[in-house]
């Protein structure tokens, strides 16, 4: 018996740093990061533009509001649409991500006879495979915007930087 437990001793000494540090990966994974870009627009209420967790991005609901200016990007629904994008875009750079990592999409219009023109501007920013997505009418957004889109994307792997 004793015999035994010598052999397994050595074993379990060569597994054990291999597992901890998978383990270390699986955990920062998992973790909870928000994501802040100055290229979008600055949250209005108590939530984070991103938060990076369990390997994907979620993405707030953007609304067509121009970073540097504060105000609508403009008023059809074309103008707005590829706000909210733009917006979209800059939180995923910042999260070192993009739009061709998308999995799902939210859009919330306020008059759903706006589809189709949104349609046209949601298609110029995605590559195909394109995101799975569900689209809304709601009664109203935030700041009476005519859109409002939220994503859900694929988290680039952490990339560490090399100490020189």
């Amino acid at each position: 018996m004793k015999r035994r437990n010598f052999f397994l001793l050595p074993l379990l000494i060569s597994i054990l740093p291999g597992w901890l540090v998978s383990a270390g990966k699986n955990w920062r994974n998992l973790m909870k990061k928000a994501i802040s870009t100055e290229k979008a627009p600055k949250a209005i209420g108590p939530y984070s533009q991103a938060i990076k967790a369990g390997g994907f991005i979620f993405v707030s609901g953007q609304l067509p509001i121009n970073p540097a200016t504060g105000e609508f990007a403009g008023e059809t629904i074309e103008e707005q649409t590829h706000q909210v994008l733009k917006n979209i875009q800059a939180i995923l750079e910042a999260a070192g991500s993009s739009m061709a990592a998308v999995v799902k999409a939210t859009v919330y219009l306020a008059d759903m006879n706006d589809f189709a023109r949104m349609n046209a501007v949601y298609s110029q920013y995605f590559p195909e495979p394109f995101p799975a997505r569900a689209a809304f009418q709601v009664a109203r957004l935030p700041k009476d915007a005519r859109i409002e889109i939220e994503v859900i994307a694929e988290a680039g792997p952490e990339v560490t930087p090399a100490v020189k």
